[in-house]
């Protein structure tokens, strides 16, 4: 007994530990030239699609399953009013972005939309969005077509002073 109280404790810490590495930030700039995999901080949710880093940006890539929720969401952001740029583009067909407030990335019940979901059409986005509490970041991608991809690059959250 004292061995599985034991490991419980261990692994429980173990989540402790990697969770109180990622700060809560109120600033974060990122062009993803040097990730290999989805950086320990942020998550990325593709269901049956596929979302990766590759050639300096993230990919959200639909293969043969259009339609996924996509999500790439942002490390902890402090409560506050902020601007976000990002360049975001797509292969071609109907995609569109939409920003979430996240109050518990394993819960898509604590999922709330701040900003409409917008066509991608290739133009730098800017977006000003206002958290009344600490959360994450979601940027939900929509891929409509088969073998469908949207690049996303330069991301730029900044606070408003």
């Amino acid at each position: 007994m004292r061995k599985i109280a034991f490991a419980g404790m261990i692994i429980f810490g173990g989540f402790v530990t990697t969770n109180a590495q990622c700060k809560v930030v109120s600033t974060l700039t990122e062009n993803f030239d040097t990730w290999k995999d989805i950086d320990k901080c942020w998550t990325a949710q593709s269901g049956k699609a596929m979302l990766y880093p590759n050639d300096k940006k993230i990919i959200f890539y639909s293969m043969n399953s259009p339609g996924e929720n996509m999500y790439l969401v942002t490390p902890k952001i402090k409560a506050g009013t902020y601007t976000l740029t990002l360049d975001v583009s797509d292969n071609g067909g109907e995609t569109t972005l939409e920003l979430f407030s996240i109050n518990n990335v394993s819960d898509a019940k604590s999922y709330f939309s701040i900003a409409k979901s917008s066509k991608i059409t290739g133009e730098k986005k800017v977006f000003t969005i206002s958290l009344k509490k600490d959360a994450n970041l979601g940027l939900k991608v929509l891929l409509n077509g088969v073998h469908q991809a949207v690049y996303l690059d330069n991301f730029s959250l900044k606070q408003k002073r």
